[in-house]
């Protein structure tokens, strides 16, 4: 099987061709795709089935090749040389692990659990079973929720900064009170969600489904929302700074006594956005 694997990570890595420390970076990974693979094998998964998941967990190699810097000015000596690329490798391996789900939490069940009031910061939640989970009061700060079933969860005056939620559901999750400083969704189901004193500043939503949404009364600073659609979706005595809109259907948005700064008038209104209760600051 690690045979297999070898072969999983040289051909996700085959776009990319030759790149400093790319034979320690591999190797690290396939230490870990290894013992994921134990680890899944442990709890009674077949041959094919904790090699599924255990790839699944790779997650983007894009998204680990950015974590690799790209240093412009050339090291002095042979010393530093070395030096910079140690700390290549022990950087972008940090990095993608924390891409590729090697969590505790990833690929487990976790229904109606209990994780309230605790420190779950850089914490990967993704390919898990988290239907009517308890996050109340919780620190998720950098953690990672991708293809997760997160329905009917609860992140009640949760810290979500900086977090992600890519291609999961999140239909009648409560985000009350939660702070989405730099949280980003995308490709998310969000429908029956509620938003009440929550913070969004620099969240970001894209490719999202956001009809019939309620934002009524929040505040939104350089939000973010892209290639989504909004019918019926409500932003109600709202108030927007610096808030985009691209790529986004917004014409059966409702903006009713919605408060929100000339730039981002302007942008709702070119876009067709129905404005004539909305109020500029």
């Amino acid at each position: 099987m690690e045979k297999k694997l070898q072969q999983f990570l040289d051909e996700a890595f085959a776009p990319y061709g030759s790149f400093p420390a790319r034979a320690d970076v591999t190797k690290e990974l396939l230490a870990n795709l290894v013992e994921k693979y134990k680890d899944l094998k442990k709890q009674g998964k077949s041959d094919d089935e904790a090699y599924q998941l255990a790839v699944d967990s790779f997650g983007d190699v894009q998204e680990i090749m950015e974590q690799i810097p790209h240093t412009k000015e050339k090291p002095e000596n042979r010393e530093e040389q070395v030096s910079g690329l140690r700390g290549v490798i022990k950087n972008t391996v940090k990095q993608a692990k924390s891409l590729m789900g090697f969590s505790k939490f990833a690929s487990t069940v976790l229904e109606g659990a209990d994780l309230s009031d605790s420190d779950l910061s850089d914490e990967d939640f993704s390919y898990s079973a988290l239907i009517g989970a308890v996050f109340d009061g919780s620190n998720l700060t950098n953690s990672t929720f991708r293809a997760a079933a997160v329905g009917g969860a609860s992140f009640i005056n949760a810290n979500l900064t900086n977090a992600i939620f890519a291609a999961s559901d999140l239909t009648n999750g409560n985000f009350s009170g939660a702070n989405l400083t730099g949280t980003k969704f995308n490709a998310s189901a969000l429908h029956g969600a509620t938003f009440d004193g929550t913070i969004f500043n620099s969240t970001e939503f894209r490719h999202l489904d956001l009809d019939n949404v309620s934002f009524d009364n929040q505040e939104f600073e350089g939000v973010v929302f892209s290639s989504s659609s909004f019918k019926n979706t409500s932003f109600k005595n709202a108030t927007l700074r610096n808030v985009f809109f691209h790529y986004s259907e917004v014409k059966q948005a409702i903006f009713d006594g919605t408060r929100m700064d000339k730039v981002t008038y302007a942008l709702l209104k070119g876009a067709g956005a129905v404005l004539d209760r909305a109020v500029k600051i």
